[in-house]
């Protein structure tokens, strides 16, 4: 027979039968791969698996898989194709080996801990699915007196920023808020369009369950697979996401409104509007009051001559998205979208989970804990965020591709996030650069975007920067170079600024002198002194003139008709 339908709630599951195949199919069904979430093992003999060789054994597996974001291990079956070898549990029943697991498991919760047990008619072959819970804020689950983690398809011991990022969690007081069930909520309350686009969104995402079978559930079935619907109840997720218009004010005294905003360039507003649930509808009406305007990459240049739209689609709606699934509903605030000439506002209540910006960029594991874990955990269903912490890093690739400057992250309000999405070129030379080496690292990109806008970098980062060739200028007083030195340092004329800028100077010095007839060093730098960049001090400028002075003269187009000592440039 096949699994017992799961209205709302976990069943803890005394036997289930199913011939090989049925039971194949199920678990093809709902654990259709191994992740951080999921690990297929054969452990053919429990007896010498279940406390075994560290790193191989059922317990190195649970603590690995605690010490993400929790998930299942699968029993009795081989570890590529899922094919059901079955297991020898000896003399543990389940009762006995979650006991075992406890004990075992230094800190692991007991709470959702529980195991499913199949037996094939026909083959007589027994699977086990251990349910392992999450492990506890700040917390990590030992085995064998080690924390370990998945990585890729690795078990290791667990690394420094793993642990760091464990013993950093917040422990809330409160339960998750999006999960609670309004009390006076009904399906009624719910959009059927919404609930239809919900539904299409989840077949995309869980592409491996038949489409027929999703179809023929009902919409209690389906909300209660989504985790939206809790034993008969709608939950706030569910309202958030899927309620009518009308059904808002059921979720108040909290806020759950995003509004849109359209500034001119003197900040001043010339449109604005309100939008509510069902947030799975009302986004793409948001998102189709921006004014996406087609322009080119580089405006008045010949390096990028290609059109394209102001803000990419996936980063914009990506921010918005963020915004909805981590605000912070009990402080009673609006999310703001601003739409400006050249950038886009968004804001949002709430501290930023992952901590810092650089955590979001560089960890490559699952967000270990959400503000509104039900209501995260249907949007991944309804592909409108994901879980391992991808959709920041993406939108900062995606500014990337276009060259244009990485999104803003004010986190100065530990209870507000602000992101600012650029759509204009800052500076040419920065879009240059990413266009020319195309090798750069995130970090480097990051603070050399920080340089553009002129914020703060430090003495080191300024020194890698310069090493690198990226940069020009002396401390305090630097900015990103407008073009590339040769890594090999052939060009000994790059030292300053560009070719290009160096030509525009030594042109203007040539048409003095010839305007004269000849020109000493202190007039010509008199004459460029107001034009030679604002970041070189007295020295500075004075060294750029000679510096141009001997290109020149190397050139053959001046020479020097003084006598000794003195300074009297001609044109040859």
């Amino acid at each position: 027979m096949g699994p017992p339908e799961q209205e709302g709630k976990r069943l803890y599951l005394i036997y289930i039968s199913m011939t090989e195949l049925e039971l194949q199919q199920y678990l093809l069904r709902e654990y259709p791969q191994e992740n951080a979430r999921c690990e297929w093992k054969e452990f053919k003999n429990l007896k010498n698996s279940f406390c075994g060789d560290e790193k191989n054994d059922v317990i190195s597996y649970v603590s690995a898989i605690a010490n993400m974001d929790g998930g299942d291990l699968v029993i009795g079956v081989h570890d590529k194709t899922l094919e059901i070898v079955g297991t020898d549990t000896y003399n543990y029943d389940k009762q006995k080996a979650i006991l075992r697991l406890t004990e075992r498991c230094v800190n692991l919760s007991t709470e959702d801990l529980y195991i499913d047990e199949f037996i094939t008619d026909d083959t007589n072959r027994k699977v086990w699915v251990i349910h392992i819970p999450k492990h506890l804020p700040k917390r990590p689950v030992f085995a064998h007196n080690k924390a370990w983690q998945r990585i890729e398809d690795s078990l290791v011991e667990m690394t420094t920023e793993r642990m760091s990022t464990i013993l950093d969690e917040p422990i809330f007081s409160e339960t998750d808020w999006s999960a609670q069930i309004v009390s006076d909520a009904t399906i009624d309350d719910l959009d059927e369009v919404a609930i239809a686009k919900a539904r299409m969104m989840f077949k995309k995402v869980h592409s491996r369950i038949p489409e027929a079978e999703v179809n023929a559930w009902t919409v209690e079935t389906f909300l209660s697979k989504c985790g939206i619907m809790k034993n008969g109840g709608i939950t706030r997720a569910a309202i958030i996401l899927l309620g009518k218009y009308e059904s808002a004010f059921k979720l108040r005294p909290a806020v759950v409104q995003v509004t849109w905003t359209r500034r001119d360039e003197k900040q001043d507003v010339v449109d604005y509007e309100h939008f509510t649930v069902p947030f799975i509808l009302t986004v793409d009406e948001i998102l189709s009051k921006i004014e996406n305007l087609t322009m080119r990459e580089m405006p008045g240049g010949t390096l990028f001559p290609d059109t394209m739209k102001q803000y990419d689609d996936y980063t914009i709606r990506e921010a918005l998205h963020n915004c909805i699934a981590h605000q912070d509903y009990t402080m009673q605030q609006r999310i703001n979208f601003v739409e400006n000439p050249t950038y886009l506002y968004y804001s949002n209540a709430g501290s930023f989970i992952p901590g810092t910006l650089e955590n979001a960029l560089t960890n490559e594991e699952p967000q270990a804990y959400f503000r509104n874990e039900c209501l995260c955990r249907a949007m991944v269903d309804f592909n409108m965020i994901d879980t391992v912490s991808r959709g920041i890093k993406k939108m900062f690739n995606e500014q990337w591709r276009r060259h244009f400057p990485m999104p803003d992250y004010d986190l100065s309000n530990p209870n507000r996030v602000i992101v600012t999405l650029y759509g204009k070129i800052i500076d040419e030379n920065y879009s240059r650069l990413l266009f020319e080496r195309t090798n750069l690292d995130i970090s480097s990109i990051i603070l050399l975007d920080r340089l553009q806008k002129k914020y703060t970098i430090s003495k080191e980062q300024s020194d890698y920067l310069k090493k690198e060739h990226l940069i020009e200028g002396r401390y305090p007083n630097i900015y990103i170079s407008s073009s590339l030195a040769s890594l090999t340092e052939k060009k000994e004329e790059y030292v300053y600024n560009s070719g290009l800028e160096n030509e525009f100077y030594m042109e203007l010095i040539i048409k003095y002198i010839k305007e004269y007839g000849s020109a000493s060093r202190k007039e010509i730098i008199s004459l460029l002194k107001d034009k030679l960049p604002n970041s070189l001090d007295e020295i500075g400028k004075i060294n750029r003139v000679r510096y141009l002075l001997n290109i020149l003269k190397k050139q053959g187009k001046i020479y020097n008709d003084a006598e000794l000592g003195g300074s009297c440039w001609k044109v040859k």
